[in-house]
């Protein structure tokens, strides 16, 4: 047990929800079906279920991305996304988001749902219902009935993928969707130390020290350093967002990077979040819909992106998205 006290679990639960577009709607009713119109002390609510507060906020005109205590949510018109760390029991708020979402908008009919994480390295310290993806399918099956539940990987692993989704959309989304997720564990020990309170003066100048600024130029980037150690991004531009979370403790050293930019190729983008982290280990999931600019998700995924040579590729199909797993390890 002793072993347990110190440990902190940095892979995340990650949940998007998509309602049914509010252009359905007519008259005073379609300014009304606004997600950003919830008031953040009802979201502040919701995420005291997942247990987790928000730090700060940064906005544009097509989104809100809140940082968080463990990690981050981002609001646009019709689309949630929650991504939350350590033992937060993220789908317990699930249901009454489902709620205030109707009470404050009016948004009843969920258009899309995914809900994903890799293995847990010890998911015996997990809330309920969380410890098992079996669990969570539970829970699940509840909130969103006619879902799928998939794994993707090595079950005898951790760098297994564990995904719910409904993608039960009949005309599917009638714009480019994709997203990116690297999730990466055993970072080089020499970039840890970065990550640590007192070795920048503050966040901004960690961010631009270790090139995050340059990963996607012209992004407005929200970060934030914990005490005494992680470190947290969100970054927005116009219609894209980046996060990045690091958990830089060496015996479970852990970073996260997610986007959906709509990059035609994602090979150099790939490349230098791969250069600043220096995992001895990821797994790759790219998701893209038919009109998606990265083309087939299958395309991005070399057989290697030195000095990282691919151990895993697995490819699926759902009705109105395709998506690839891939898990790297170091030469």
């Amino acid at each position: 047990m002793s072993g347990d006290v110190h440990f902190f679990e940095g892979s995340e639960k990650l949940m998007e929800i998509w309602w049914d577009s509010p252009s359905k709607l007519t008259g005073p009713a379609m300014n009304d079906a606004d997600l950003r119109r919830i008031p953040r002390e009802k979201m502040e609510k919701i995420l005291d279920i997942a247990g987790c507060k928000i730090i700060s906020e940064i906005k544009n005109e097509h989104m809100t991305a809140y940082l968080l205590s463990e990690s981050s949510m981002y609001i646009s018109r019709d689309r949630i996304i929650l991504k939350t760390c350590g033992t937060t029991p993220l789908l317990r708020a699930a249901i009454q988001l489902t709620k205030v979402v109707e009470e404050e908008c009016g948004l009843t009919e969920v258009k899309d749902m995914f809900y994903s994480r890799k293995g847990f390295i010890q998911p015996h310290l997990q809330q309920a219902p969380h410890q098992t993806f079996q669990q969570e399918v539970d829970v699940l099956d509840d909130f969103f009935p006619g879902g799928g539940a998939y794994t993707l990987g090595r079950l005898n692993s951790d760098h297994c993928w564990h995904l719910f989704t409904t993608d039960n959309s009949t005309d599917g989304l009638k714009i480019p969707d994709q997203t990116l997720e690297i999730l990466m564990n055993d970072l080089d020990p020499s970039i840890l130390k970065q990550y640590y309170k007192g070795y920048y003066q503050d966040a901004k100048e960690l961010t631009k020290s270790v090139g995050i600024n340059d990963l996607i130029p012209g992004t407005t980037i929200d970060d934030y350093i914990f005490e005494p150690c992680g470190y947290s991004a969100n970054g927005i531009l116009k219609d894209s967002y980046f996060t990045i979370h690091v958990t830089p403790q060496e015996e479970f050293s852990y970073a996260s990077f997610e986007t959906n930019v709509k990059f035609d190729s994602l090979k150099e983008l790939i490349e230098k979040v791969l250069k600043i982290f220096k995992p001895g280990r990821f797994i790759m999931t790219l998701f893209g819909n038919s009109i998606a600019p990265c083309g087939n998700s299958l395309r991005t995924f070399e057989k290697s992106f030195a000095p990282y040579k691919r151990k895993d590729l697995h490819f699926a199909c759902f009705r109105n998205y395709n998506l690839t797993y891939g898990y790297y390890e170091h030469l």
